[in-house]
């Protein structure tokens, strides 16, 4: 191991300490004034545009992605790559259709807006589920990985790195909330994205023999061929499994279900309905600044995997002999990066590992402050009360997560096992929120039974067929749900109203966009059905998530407009909401060209 010099430490220093006087700083009150719960969750909405795409990524990218994504990277190659570059593109959705709508209710979190639309049960058992997912997978396995690098890099014992990163969020995060978070989230996107650069750049210059990065690339796709490609075979490419043997990479990446299959459904689930991302959106000035900042958090995004995943090539390509694939980033600071980048570079990931804990505690905080504590336990509640529960709540958090991600060293690929279990609750979630934004008829007793079913029908799924890959699974239970979603609320008759339906010829117009829809999907699920046996080692049968998603949106459109009554929370879209502005719209286009391009030439 590299000795972690005086001059790494300097940098490291330094860069710890200017995030601690920012989030301090920021979080100050005026003498005689007391912070209101929307200073302390919502940092008074008054975020920019660029601090909400700062902090949108510093909240996303933590050391689950310099470490164990660099890990996917070494251990499987670009291919993982597809989850920010769709992130990208459903980042543009986001900010064009479900952002005004939350914005418009007012509301704090994601649980608040299902209790306006639903009822108290429903959001009461989605809270739940974020406080649980936050803590137990979220927050654990980012304090795990950021400790695993301290190890590797300065070698700091794994329990005492956790407590580091834990008292390190803790010291701004608790006593600012989300203004400490979101100001010092911008400091950390710049250290993890000039950081990440620098190791990129050292990495893939070492492989060039002196040539420069341009023939250090091209001597990268050289010696790494099999590295390249978005779409990975069944039976093709084999990765350690964490107890000493291999397994199928299929199983983490199936063909083109990654493309075409529930990452999409996954990618929603993260990026449109989740509390710690969409609540940046939440704080901004204006629906205007929060989608421009929305969309420049996309192009960050399209920027991750060379930050991140090539690394992890490169050092697979440079010969490194690995206990475990998330070694792969230490292994390049211990080998290829020099004194004080070592500590720049280190910095890097701290900042991406105290960004992320700082806004997955300030999240968890918010939720179970507004929604349990103000919900049920203190309803008249002050603000000084809320903001001292959500001290407590954010502390309580810490210390769990704490105590819990010690037991996650025996996992290879940390990013998967993320990803994984989190995708349980995934295709409930999508469900819940998408139909109680757009569908009128939703009800409450069908998004309850929702949530109830979608982690026991996953695990269901795993049982019954463990080798399945847990992209596919997501799929199959997405597909179920909808069925019951829709069939539970059209025979639910309780707590109905009239339908406000539109002029005859709008009606006209809606319903027949909606059978075209229906019936352009079913035909291609049907020529799909054709081919998905001799096409299974690259998961065609993954197709049917969108044949299914595209159907529940052609329903949705004719029953909106055909139906004579309407759920009593429905909600009726008011038009021109989701118009956005000439900058937004270039701004997506370029985005959609950017991902057009990458997967042209690395398909």
């Amino acid at each position: 191991m590299k000795q972690f010099t005086s001059v790494d430490w300097i940098v490291f220093i330094g860069y710890a300490a200017i995030i601690i006087f920012i989030g301090l700083w920021v979080s100050r009150t005026k003498k005689g004034e007391q912070k209101t719960s929307q200073d302390y969750f919502l940092a008074s909405r008054s975020l920019p545009w660029w601090a909400i795409g700062s902090t949108l990524l510093a909240a996303n990218i933590s050391a689950e992605h310099f470490i164990a994504m660099s890990g996917s990277g070494y251990a499987i190659g670009l291919a993982i790559a597809a989850y920010e570059w769709i992130a990208a593109i459903v980042l543009i959705f986001v900010a064009k259709y479900f952002l005004p709508v939350f914005i418009e209710k007012g509301i704090y979190t994601m649980p608040q807006f299902l209790s306006q639309r639903y009822d108290k049960r429903v959001s009461t058992c989605l809270a739940v589920f974020w406080i649980l997912v936050y803590i137990f997978v979220n927050i654990t396995a980012v304090a795990y990985l950021g400790a695993l690098a301290m190890e590797r890099i300065i070698g700091v014992p794994m329990v005492y790195g956790i407590i580091g990163f834990a008292f390190f969020s803790a010291l701004y995060s608790l006593w600012g909330g989300m203004k400490a978070v979101a100001w010092t989230d911008v400091i950390n996107v710049i250290m993890l994205v000039f950081g990440g650069l620098v190791t990129t750049f050292l990495a893939v210059r070492a492989l060039g023999d002196g040539q420069g990065i341009l023939a250090g690339f091209s001597e990268l796709i050289n010696l790494a061929p099999q590295k390249f490609h978005m779409i990975i075979e069944k039976g093709t490419v084999f990765v350690p499994n964490g107890t000493g043997g291999t397994k199928d990479a299929f199983l983490d990446l199936p063909g083109l279900g990654v493309v075409l299959g529930s990452m999409w459904l996954t990618n929603f689930g993260f990026w449109g309905f989740n509390q710690f991302i969409i609540q940046r959106g939440l704080a901004g000035k204006s629906i205007r600044e929060a989608q421009y900042g929305v969309a420049f958090a996309g192009y960050l995004k399209l920027l991750i995997p060379l930050l991140v995943v090539i690394p992890g090539i490169a050092a697979f390509a440079l010969g490194a002999k690995l206990g475990k694939s998330d070694e792969a980033y230490p292994w390049l600071l211990n080998n290829i990066v020099p004194v004080g980048i070592t500590g720049l570079a280190f910095s890097a990931i701290a900042a991406a590992a105290v960004s992320s804990i700082s806004s997955l505690v300030n999240s968890t905080s918010t939720i179970f402050t507004i929604d349990i504590y103000k919900g049920y336990i203190n309803k008249n509640a002050t603000e000084k009360q809320l903001v001292m529960v959500g001290r407590i709540m954010a502390l309580t958090a810490l210390v769990i997560a704490t105590i819990v991600a010690p037991q996650l060293k025996t996992l290879d690929q940390a990013y998967q096992y993320i990803q994984e279990y989190t995708g349980f609750i995934y295709p409930g979630v999508f469900l819940i929120f998408f139909c109680g934004l757009f569908w009128r008829q939703a009800t409450a007793n069908a998004a309850l039974w929702i949530a109830l079913l979608t982690i026991p029908l996953g695990l269901l799924f795993k049982v019954l067929n463990p080798g399945l890959p847990f992209i596919l699974r997501i799929g199959y239970v997405f597909i179920i749900l909808s069925v019951v979603m829709v069939g539970l609320s059209l025979l639910d008759k309780s707590h109905r109203v009239k339908n406000q339906l539109a002029d005859d010829i709008s009606k006209s117009k809606a319903v027949k966009s909606g059978w075209i829809i229906i019936a352009i999907a079913s035909l291609i699920g049907l020529i799909v059905a054709f081919f998905v046996s001799s096409m299974r080692h690259l998961a065609l049968d993954a197709v049917y998530v969108l044949v299914a998603g595209f159907i529940l949106i052609g329903v949705i459109i004719i029953l909106n407009n055909t139906g004579r009554t309407m759920d009593a929370k429905g909600i009726i879209i008011e038009k021109g909401l989701f118009k956005t502005t000439v900058i937004f719209n270039i701004a997506a286009i370029g985005i959609f060209g950017i991902l057009a391009t990458l997967y042209y030439f690395f398909w």
